[in-house]
């Protein structure tokens, strides 16, 4: 790694991608250290129908930005919460995540978006895609891209845990999105270890102090689990985004919310598509 990679990602849009570190087992060796030099330095810069039962909160709430889904949920997601969208592939997970940080974006807020399985030219590139001038908020310092490789990214995971909430603080982060889990949890073969460092790190992200989305990819056999069936549990909502096949083999998408604490929402299964402006979900369809 050269030293201009370890100038300020959120500023610069650097490619935050390291190089092998040491082994899971181990300390992270250079590699890892310079790799958790480059994360910290990341974050430099200014801060400039058929609902549950009705019932009281004054958590402050945000939109979604999703049409449709938005409606599904009364009044919005609670602030600072912890959510999780399930899927299968080419179910829309980061289009989900992206629409997400576009509608914070449009409203002033700052927001970062952390990838672990594309290049932040990919992400800016989906997002142009879709109409999300997401380059002009990269230049204002209103949304920082991260990508990191997964590896590094667990073999740091331990002072990375530990400095995230002071440094989104400092950034002044509203909304967040961590494109997948699914990448971190593979990392670790035991499922202990899985467990306890999941747990952690969403612990961190709670105590952030920001509006959390993670996405993660369904099991192989039943797209209303996580493939290893821990991050649900750990989040204060969940949504599944699934593909339903009717009787006559016509496949359509569907979106379901499993929770949200502390919000009414409907348990209805909607059909949603995905359009060159994103993810609409129809509120007054069924799904055939």
């Amino acid at each position: 790694m050269s030293d201009e990679g370890d100038d300020d990602w959120f500023e610069n849009g650097v490619d935050g991608r390291a190089g092998p570190g040491g082994g899971m087992g181990g300390p992270p060796g250079k590699e890892g250290e310079m790799f958790e030099e480059d994360f910290a330095s990341a974050f430099d810069g200014e801060r400039s129908p058929g609902f549950d039962e009705d019932f009281e909160s004054d958590i402050p709430r945000i939109d979604l930005g999703i049409t449709g889904l938005d409606e599904m949920i009364q009044g919005g997601v609670p602030e600072r919460s912890l959510l999780v969208v399930i899927g299968a592939a080419g179910t829309g997970k980061t289009t989900f995540g992206l629409q997400f940080l576009h509608k914070g974006l449009e409203q002033g807020e700052r927001t970062v978006y952390i990838t672990l399985e594309e290049t932040r030219e990919a992400v800016v590139q989906a997002a142009t895609e879709r109409g999300w001038s997401f380059e002009e908020y990269l230049d204002s310092d209103q949304l920082a891209i991260i990508d990191l490789d997964p590896v590094e990214m667990a073999n740091s995971l331990a002072s990375i845990r530990g400095d995230l909430p002071r440094l989104i603080d400092d950034f002044g982060a509203e909304r967040l999105v961590l494109d997948s889990v699914s990448l971190l949890e593979m990392m670790y073969d035991d499922q202990p270890d899985r467990r306890t460092e999941v747990f952690d790190f969403t612990k961190a992200l709670k105590s952030a102090g920001v509006t959390t989305m993670v996405t993660s990819e369904a099991a192989h056999d039943d797209p209303y689990t996580s493939r290893h069936g821990i991050i649900e549990y750990l989040t204060d909502g969940v949504f599944v985004l699934q593909y339903v096949r009717s009787e006559f083999r016509e496949t359509r998408l569907a979106v379901e919310i499993q929770k949200i604490r502390n919000a009414n929402h409907s348990r209805e299964t909607k059909p949603y598509e995905i359009t060159s402006e994103g993810i609409s979900v129809y509120q007054q369809a069924n799904i055939f």
